[in-house]
């Protein structure tokens, strides 16, 4: 190995060739450090990541690992498992080779991890990212076994009741804020179309169609070191198009009309998640309404429209899940007992048609003849993709925001 001093600069850089791990032989230049040792240690370090042997230690595989996830995993989430890694795993592990780890130690280590007291959800994080590193290591890097197919599982998803406004609690809120304010409509915006917050928080004017009452969802906004990051939605369905009511695009409207000369591609909302937290928590503490998250007025907006009999598949569409099991996981709990309905609707028609052959019409099933009621042949024939049109038409025409606002 060898390091060359960059005599324009002051720093030093390293030239080498290294194998990565098909086996092919590659260049690699780095330049830009301050002293001859910090090059030659990267040079080590790189040679070594890029062939991924399974004999690399974990703090080495970590690298390797968020290297590959670097184009499909966002800055975020990447930011969020190394923390997790760096907090919870490598204090452990870290000079470990990644084949020498066996179910014994990830045991222990389990038993040191739950000592600590953290919160079933927590540990449940913390074992997954656990798990995806050597999933990583085994069917990529062909790593034997992964330790951890053999223990048991540490944490679980604790079920938390979903916290929510009723309509009647979001507009004891919105007493609280001055009406037209940046606050005022964001929270309008937030409630009536269930949009994400980091959503909202993108929104451009560019967005918004104004002549068809139609909102476009393609980004997302958060804060990651200090800088403001704009980039594509939570997932490919979370890009979709969605109606917004009249009164709400007037709102918006207006709003952004005092906005003086601002840009097509500019935020209509510039501000961070903590001041809207701030903001949410001040106005709470004013009106006396129950508390609630951020997150929690996207489940209020999915609660009035259950509310409505909007059909989960609208919903579905609407908030941007990738799957009807998504939205049924998350607010199927909030539909009444089907079973429950549906006999509650079987004895209305038994009352309606007993004591009366008029109601009744014969359906012919080959040589059998049974009756029916006809109500009850149009109850069958109206299939639940029919009542989703009937909701989706409803929706985007304003009807069940009428009587609302």
């Amino acid at each position: 190995m060898a390091a060359y001093k960059d005599e324009e600069r002051g720093t030093w850089y390293v030239s080498f060739y290294y194998e990565d791990w098909t086996g092919a032989k590659k260049r690699k230049v780095k330049r830009g450090f301050r002293t001859k040792k910090e090059a030659l240690n990267f040079e080590a370090e790189y040679k070594r990541t890029a062939k991924a042997d399974m004999d690399m230690t974990m703090g080495e595989f970590v690298e390797v690992y968020f290297r590959d996830k670097s184009q499909s995993l966002k800055d975020r989430s990447i930011k969020n498992k190394r923390d997790t890694m760096n907090a919870q795993l490598l204090p452990y592990f870290k000079d470990r080779p990644m084949n020498s780890i066996t179910p014994a130690e990830i045991i222990q280590w389990q038993n040191t991890i739950i000592e600590k007291g953290y919160s079933d959800d927590y540990l449940k994080t913390i074992q997954n990212q656990m798990t995806a590193l050597f999933n990583h290591a085994k069917n990529i890097y062909n790593l034997a076994d992964n330790p951890c197919d053999k223990v048991k599982r540490m944490g679980k998803t604790s079920k938390k009741k979903m916290k929510f406004w009723t309509i009647e609690e979001y507009r004891q809120f919105m007493t609280g804020i001055e009406p037209g304010s940046k606050y005022y409509v964001l929270f309008e915006l937030l409630f009536w179309t269930g949009a994400r917050e980091g959503e909202a928080l993108s929104i451009t004017p560019a967005d918004i169609d104004f002549e068809k009452n139609l909102l476009h969802i393609n980004k997302t906004y958060y804060r990651m070191h200090g800088e403001d990051v704009i980039t594509s939605p939570k997932t490919e369905e979370s890009n979709r198009t969605i109606s917004i009511p009249e009164f709400l695009k007037k709102e918006i409207q207006d709003y952004i009309s005092r906005l003086y000369e601002l840009p097509e591609d500019e935020r209509i909302f510039p501000m961070v998640h903590e001041a809207v937290q701030h903001k949410l928590k001040q106005v709470v503490q004013k009106t006396g309404v129950k508390k609630i998250r951020v997150h929690d007025i996207r489940h209020s907006h999915a609660a009035f429209l259950i509310n409505k009999g909007v059909q989960p598949l609208m919903i579905k569409e609407r908030f941007g899940h990738t799957d009807i099991r998504i939205t049924l996981n998350t607010y199927g709990h909030l539909y009444p007992d089907q079973q429950k309905v549906v006999a509650d609707m079987l004895d209305d028609e038994n009352i309606k048609s007993s004591g009366s052959t008029n109601n009744r019409s014969n359906v012919t099933n080959g040589d059998e003849s049974t009756n029916v009621n006809p109500r009850q042949v149009d109850y069958i024939r109206n299939s639940s993709r029919e009542q989703q049109i009937i909701g989706e038409n409803s929706l985007k025409n304003g009807g069940i925001y009428g009587t609302e606002k």
